[in-house]
């Protein structure tokens, strides 16, 4: 089996998730750092992957971290390694945890949040308006990350005053690009931060899931105070960083597809179809680390050995023609049904995919409605990756926003 190496500079997804899927349903990568994994490339193979309980969370079941092969300051250490939440354990662990979460995340608690979102949508846009007229303005950083950044502190408690500081840590998290020498402060920052966040809430509790975790383990459900943090810096950090991309891109697809974009602001293509494609055909997590084998497991015509490390390629399974048809690389709003599997699948799927839907499905008819001449200021080819082999993230969405409906010409 040849191994594929991931690119740490993600210059070509598209072309590196096409090399992957021609791997067969399981291929074999190198991650940045030097780290070998095995990676499922297919939606039926990933399923059942996804399901299947010889697949665990635990790291110590992983060969090569128990023969010490994996240094502390990798830099994706914090993502196979990020201490004990609901993302690494599993069975009734996994539950206890993900219950309150769950709990606080449900359809018809995330529809409560509904008139924030739209009051901070609507906060941005103005903002956008009051930027000089005809420059190119950063979509990404302008509105796609202020959003859900501040939607998900609220839910969790975390000031505002906080945010810039999150937002340096959570670049050098994620970055593949970050000298090794720097990691384990960062990671040691990150705990800091998160920690002076719990035990804020915890000398003033509030009507956030921060103050509601903390009251759980004083109720007898038993979350430990690492518990609680690492939960919390989990949620934080998947609960903005999927967002931002997922709006992100949007944007783009809608823009790089003229005729496609014409119908969605005509009215002829509803906005669910367009997150919906865009999940699947330009998935916002790219590749989910990490998984581990307690047996030999067959994929397809391949073996999974026991003790080795798995990461999901949501990118190259996204495309997959044997789920999707031979229209599988194409983006088509119209698609149906379109059973993607973008958040995740089985115990471990994603806790916040309601709430990152309900943010985009608010944000994005919002912006085209206040700006339905919006445009790329660059072309699509000059756009840009950041250098995170996890996250489907460009550097900066450069866009000319045209007049604002109702504006003056």
């Amino acid at each position: 089996m040849t191994r594929i190496a991931l690119d740490p500079f993600v210059r070509d997804l598209d072309g590196e998730s096409a090399a992957l899927r021609a791997a067969g349903p399981l291929a074999e990568v190198e991650l940045p750092g030097g780290v070998h994994v095995y990676a499922v490339t297919r939606h039926a193979e990933a399923r059942a992957l996804l399901t299947d309980s010889r697949v665990v969370k635990d790291i110590d079941v992983w060969n090569a971290w128990r023969r010490g092969e994996i240094p502390m300051d990798w830099p994706l250490i914090g993502l196979a390694n990020p201490g004990r939440s609901m993302l690494t354990v599993d069975g009734a662990d996994h539950r206890r945890l993900r219950t309150l979460v769950a709990q606080a995340l449900t359809v018809k608690r995330v529809e409560r949040l509904r008139a924030g979102i739209e009051a901070l949508t609507n906060a941005s846009l103005e903002k956008l308006a009051a930027l000089p007229a005809g420059e190119p303005v950063d979509l990404k950083a302008e509105f796609a990350y202020p959003l859900p950044m501040n939607v998900i502190s609220e839910l969790m408690g975390v000031d505002a005053a906080d945010h810039p500081r999150l937002k340096e840590l959570f670049e050098k998290f994620f970055s593949t690009q970050t000298p090794p020498e720097e990691v384990p402060q960062m990671m040691a920052d990150l705990g800091t931060l998160f920690t002076k966040i719990v035990d804020g809430k915890r000398a003033n509790p509030g009507d956030d899931l921060t103050s509601a975790l903390i009251a759980a383990s004083e109720n007898g459900d038993h979350l430990t105070d690492e518990e609680i943090v690492n939960t919390l810096q989990l949620i934080i950090a998947a609960g903005h960083e999927t967002t931002i991309s997922l709006i992100v891109n949007v944007v783009e697809a809608l823009q790089t597809h003229p005729q496609q974009r014409k119908k969605v602001l005509n009215g002829e293509i509803g906005w669910d179809g367009v997150i919906e494609e865009t999940l699947r055909w330009n998935t916002p997590t790219s590749h989910v680390l990490i998984r581990f084998a307690t047996e030999d497991i067959e994929v397809g015509d391949k073996v999974l050995p026991k003790g080795e490390g798995l990461i999901i390629s949501f990118g190259a399974l996204g495309r997959d023609e044997e789920q999707y048809g031979p229209t599988a690389g194409d983006f088509d709003a119209t698609r149906t049904p379109n059973r993607h599997i973008a958040f995740g699948h089985g115990p471990h799927v994603c806790p916040g995919a309601a709430l990152s839907r309900l943010e985009a499905g608010i944000a994005l008819p919002a912006l085209y409605e206040r700006f339905p001449e919006l445009d790329l200021a660059v072309p699509a080819s000059e756009l840009r990756n950041k250098p995170i082999v996890t996250q489907n993230d460009l550097h900066e969405l450069p866009v000319k926003l045209g007049c604002p409906f109702g504006g003056d010409a």
